[in-house]
């Protein structure tokens, strides 16, 4: 049997594409067939599982007593309803969101549905602009575009402080449990009038805004991204043509993601709800202290569908190799695993493709792909087995996209139903973000897989605006640089921040692997030592070879503008917001690893 063959045939698309190459270089790429077959809003999704399966769970999460809380797709309309009509009797509307402070929980999921079933927008938020936050800036900019009819934090008096920040007169704050003074409780509003709801219900339509989605404002304030109906179900019919397995089997997921992030609170949450499947809330994550909880969860969850960041995928590859009964779990049901935020290290790559056919005599896809939360996010994704890490794939089947040379790169930017329509309460931002033909401008370059065959796919090939020119006025490409820094440490980085501008010669800031964190100082710099120098032997030249690098040992932030929305490093923010240790690198200060 070809393996290969099997997997793609069965579970998943195989695209025929449209291609243009126009005089000036531009290439036109678009799939061959229409888009079809999707229902216009969230709630019609919503109503055709309550009806069908209303006793299929929907969403779950561990309990204090470790038992997992369930909630069906019948109780989930039901309550949805309830909590819709409470939401529009405080006078929530198009034009009065909810914003939603706190992380995933049950409750979280809930005040969503009845969101989108009424037809009220709502906007979860990172909770680090409420808990980390001093001075709470970026919040007070996020309620002052939206002006939100009520506030939402599960713990309020954890809160508290944020929502001091931006209180207003008529301005509700929702709790489930240590209501600050004033707040509606959660359980309040699942006795609101379903009547009122029933009757919102009728009016929703594909063009009403289910939710805003702020982008990381690494430059200013965070832009409010507009969402609506229409493209959040067209997004996920690409999805579902793409990963065909979820038609024949309700899918099962296990995420920890935070909402507040396009790829979990739009693709794997409505990838769910789309396709009458199961979402397990993970209290766990990828952190000291906090992955035990995950290991504990896919003991006990066998997924169809995982995605987890590539250090999280570095942390689990360990377990599975040496725990024969989690990898017998976690492989029994899989159709694909899915990786993003980063680029993957070769190695993780190889030993996650070994374990997955150890394990089940067959091969199990590992995947990524390309979007952004300004395209709901699914656009590009890769369904062919690959022998390396980072193709990204194709566009999605009713995407357009065109690829424009700058600079020596192909600038990506793609057309569709799937495309926002705009960022909320600012046109002038909305009218950038669009070229001459209304195309949406991605900022990122792409470069193909085979020249001679574009439908192998693409390789991320950096922002756009991230490159940089060394003093000799030789033009790096970072995102290559990056990539191939990445892959020749051979497992002793995660990621990179690639540094030169101006100067002499390229370095690195380096974000260490798990297996290298828990090396001895003295072995570890002897490794990253031979490792740079290998690197720097096989380069071709200044613009590409990495002299330095200095390790950095403090996490980048999401809300510093230091990860950007698809997950991978700010090149840019990183740069600026660790000048201090960019200036010792190149320096020649303690603690820097040179050739």
């Amino acid at each position: 049997m070809n393996i290969k063959a099997d997997l793609i045939d069965s579970d998943f698309w195989q695209p025929e594409f449209e291609v243009e190459t126009r005089n000036d270089g531009t290439i036109l790429m678009r799939q061959k067939g229409d888009l079809t077959g999707y229902l216009p809003t969230l709630a019609d999704y919503l109503d055709k599982w309550a009806d069908q399966t209303p006793d299929q769970t929907w969403i779950a999460r561990r309990g204090a007593d470790g038992a997992w809380v369930r909630i069906t797709y019948g109780d989930a309309r039901q309550q949805a309803r309830h909590i819709g009509g409470a939401l529009l009797a405080l006078g929530l509307g198009p034009d009065r969101p909810l914003l939603i402070l706190s992380e995933n929980s049950l409750e979280h999921a809930l005040l969503g549905a009845a969101c989108f079933y009424v037809g009220i927008p709502y906007a979860p938020v990172s909770p680090a602009y409420s808990l980390v936050s001093k001075d709470h800036g970026k919040l007070r900019d996020i309620a002052a575009v939206l002006n939100p009819g009520a506030v939402f934090a599960d713990k309020a008096s954890a809160f508290a402080p944020a929502l001091d920040a931006i209180a207003a007169d008529g301005r509700h704050v929702l709790a489930v449990q240590d209501a600050v003074e004033g707040a509606v409780l959660f359980e309040d509003l699942l006795n609101g009038d379903a009547a009122l709801a029933d009757t919102a219900r009728l009016e929703v339509n594909e063009d009403n805004v289910v939710k805003y989605l702020f982008t990381s404002g690494s430059t200013g304030s965070p832009k409010a991204v507009i969402n609506t109906n229409g493209m959040i179900c067209a997004m996920e019919a690409m999805v579902r043509d793409c990963y065909r397995f979820l038609t024949k089997t309700p899918p099962v997921v296990l995420d920890w993601a935070p909402w507040n992030h396009t790829a979990a609170g739009n693709k794997v949450s409505y990838l769910v709800l789309t396709n009458g499947g199961t979402y397990y809330i993970d209290d766990g994550k990828p952190a000291p202290g906090k992955f035990d909880e995950t290991l504990r969860n896919l003991r006990d969850v066998s997924c169809t569908w995982y995605f987890n960041v590539p250090i999280g995928w570095e942390m689990l590859v360990d377990q599975l190799e040496q725990d024969a009964e989690l990898a017998q779990t976690f492989f029994k049901d899989l159709k694909m695993m899915f990786y993003a935020g980063a680029g993957m290290a070769q190695h993780t790559w190889d030993r996650l493709r070994a374990i997955g056919r150890k394990t089940t005599g067959r091969e199990v896809l590992l995947s990524t792909s390309l979007g952004a939360t300004e395209t709901a996010p699914f656009a590009l994704s890769c369904t062919e087995v690959q022998e390396k890490s980072g193709n990204v794939g194709v566009p999605s089947r009713g995407l357009l996209m065109k690829l424009v040379p700058n600079g020596g790169k192909l600038e990506l930017r793609l057309k569709g139903p799937t495309i926002t329509p705009g960022y909320y309460g600012d046109p002038e931002k909305t009218r950038s973000a669009f070229d001459e033909e209304g195309y949406y401008c991605m900022g990122d370059a792409l470069r193909p897989a085979d020249p001679d065959d574009l439908s192998k796919g693409f390789f991320f090939d950096g922002r756009v605006a991230e490159n940089f020119k060394l003093n000799t006025g030789t033009w790096v490409a970072v995102g290559s640089v990056r990539a191939s820094l990445v892959d020749a440490m051979d497992g002793l980085i995660r990621d990179a921040v690639i540094t030169g501008e101006n100067e002499a010669e390229l370095g690195a800031l380096v974000l260490l692997s798990e297996q290298a964190a828990k090396m001895d100082k003295a072995g570890l710099t002897a490794a990253l030592t031979e490792k740079l120098t290998q690197a720097a032997k096989a380069a071709t030249g200044s613009a590409s070879r990495v002299q330095r690098i200095l390790v950095l040992n403090e996490t980048p932030s999401f809300d510093r503008g230091e990860i950007t929305e698809k997950g991978s490093l700010n090149q840019r923010a990183m740069r600026t917001n660790f000048a201090d240790a960019v200036r010792e690198l190149h320096s020649g200060g303690p603690g820097v690893i040179s050739v």
